[in-house]
């Protein structure tokens, strides 16, 4: 006989009255500071007129993503600091898991576009105006928002599909694709194979695209000749190619690396990076690293 579990319980980080407070004002903190970095860099590429550009253009697209990215987990995880329930049915958990796989799929996508702007400005700046046009811009932003919801839908499907017997606790602190699998009573071979794939094929591709642009941009910067054309160039995408770093980098340990049951939270202290963080840091590496946007925000 089987029993059908109904919900799930997410652990999150700590047990303690303690330490569910600090997290709470932790997490409350970051996403008071999330929404309002991101929105007012949306608020600045709307209102300002030196703003008006592709690459601001995709720089308000990734910060509207962003709020989804951290609308959709952080207010459940602040929930169950507060209230100090940590259940969540298993299609709110599936649902979650939807958005947050398609999210993750459109931010590579829209990285890799803003890879491919930079390239065009750099590499080919006479070229640069008439390739990049307004229309161009529309289209590569929504590919990637589509593609992205479209990517996962397969593989929530399967997932949804899953028979769910117990136990019924995800050692992770939102509802991702491995920490549910595991706690399936089915064969989830054919799952754990589409996730491979789907995984591949939404950050793969991207990252290759983004590494040949940056390839290209580096070797075009390095063959001017005086040192303050090299740090004015490159600086135009030094803001993009640190957050392509950070974002690569701990979606690769997480989803790359062998997992065993020894890396489970080091791959939930990854996950925040990419989950939490990045969408946290992103408004402040643009700002502070971009006279432009510093500008706008004097004005």
């Amino acid at each position: 006989n089987k029993t059908t579990v109904t919900e799930f319980i997410l652990l999150g980080f700590g047990n303690g009255p303690e330490t569910e407070s600090l997290f709470f004002l932790v997490f409350l903190s970051i996403y008071i500071a999330t929404i309002t970095g991101n929105t007012s860099i949306i608020v600045l590429t709307v209102a300002h007129r030196r703003l008006h550009t592709p690459m601001y253009f995709f720089l308000g697209n990734l910060a509207c993503l962003e709020i989804c990215y951290s609308s959709n987990i952080l207010p459940r995880l602040l929930l169950s600091y507060l209230g100090g329930d940590r259940s969540i049915s298993v299609r709110g958990c599936i649902t979650q898991y939807y958005f947050f796989g398609c999210l993750a799929a459109a931010e590579c996508y829209l990285l890799a576009a803003m890879s491919y702007d930079r390239y065009l400005a750099v590499c080919r700046p006479l070229h640069y105006p008439s390739h990049m046009g307004r229309k161009l811009c529309l289209q590569l932003a929504a590919a990637s928002w589509i593609s992205g919801f479209l990517s996962n839908s397969l593989l929530t499907f399967l997932i949804a599909n899953l028979d769910f017997c117990g136990p019924n606790e995800i050692e992770h602190f939102f509802c991702d694709s491995f920490p549910m699998m595991k706690l399936s009573c089915s064969d989830t071979r054919v799952t754990g194979l589409v996730t491979s794939v789907v995984a591949g094929v939404c950050s793969l591709p991207p990252f290759l695209l983004t590494f040949s642009s940056y390839f290209c941009i580096i070797t075009t910067v390095m063959r001017i000749p005086s040192a303050t054309g090299r740090k004015k160039t490159f600086s135009t995408c030094s803001s993009h190619l640190v957050v392509v770093i950070l974002f690569y980098w701990s979606i690769l340990v997480v989803y790359v690396l062998p997992h065993q049951d020894t890396q489970v939270s080091p791959s939930k202290v990854f996950s925040v990076f990419y989950t939490i963080l990045t969408p946290l840091v992103n408004p402040l590496i643009y700002s502070l690293r971009n006279k432009e946007v510093k500008e706008a925000l004097r004005k």
